[in-house]
């Protein structure tokens, strides 16, 4: 295996690790707020279990990303022998859905957090509390955007050993 094809598996794992540590922690924090409110009221399970998941979705976006360039390397067939500028290349494109998957999942939690105490005293309000949490999902959105057309770029095709 080259050091290139290397650095590009590093990166996959580094943008599914991040990304999934966000979430992991996102939805934990959320689910302990919508805990306290099912405690009080079990009526609000629902209601808090969807705010409750949405900071789990970057750990999905940063898998895809991951599942993605093992895809380009051709890691469940004969591993390409790629270049260094081609593994720093694919290592570069998994490093938006990395940082932004980590950090909106954690700022989608707080805001989820918010969103749950906002139920616990006005349930008809749901609405505008998912939207919040939400738009914090927007950057995670687009950090997936840019990792996967960063991947898919036909410019890491040329980038073989």
């Amino acid at each position: 295996m080259s050091i290139g094809t290397s650095i590009a598996i590093l990166g996959a794992v580094i943008a599914a690790a991040l990304a999934g540590s966000g979430s992991a922690i996102g939805v934990g924090i959320a689910g302990k707020a919508a805990a306290g409110v099912t405690s009080e009221d079990p009526d609000k399970f629902s209601k808090c279990l969807v705010l409750q998941l949405l900071p789990g979705t970057q750990g999905i976006y940063g898998l895809l990303v991951a599942f993605l360039v093992f895809v380009k390397i051709n890691l469940f067939g004969g591993v390409e022998a790629l270049s260094l500028s081609g593994g720093l290349s694919l290592f570069a494109a998994c490093m938006p859905m990395a940082v932004v998957g980590f950090l909106s999942a954690l700022y989608q939690s707080k805001v989820a957090c918010s969103g749950i105490a906002l139920i616990a005293k006005r349930p008809e309000e749901t609405g505008k509390a998912i939207l919040f949490t939400v738009m914090v999902e927007t950057y995670a959105v687009l950090a997936l955007l840019v990792s996967l057309l960063a991947v898919m770029m036909p410019a890491t095709q040329s980038l073989l050993a």
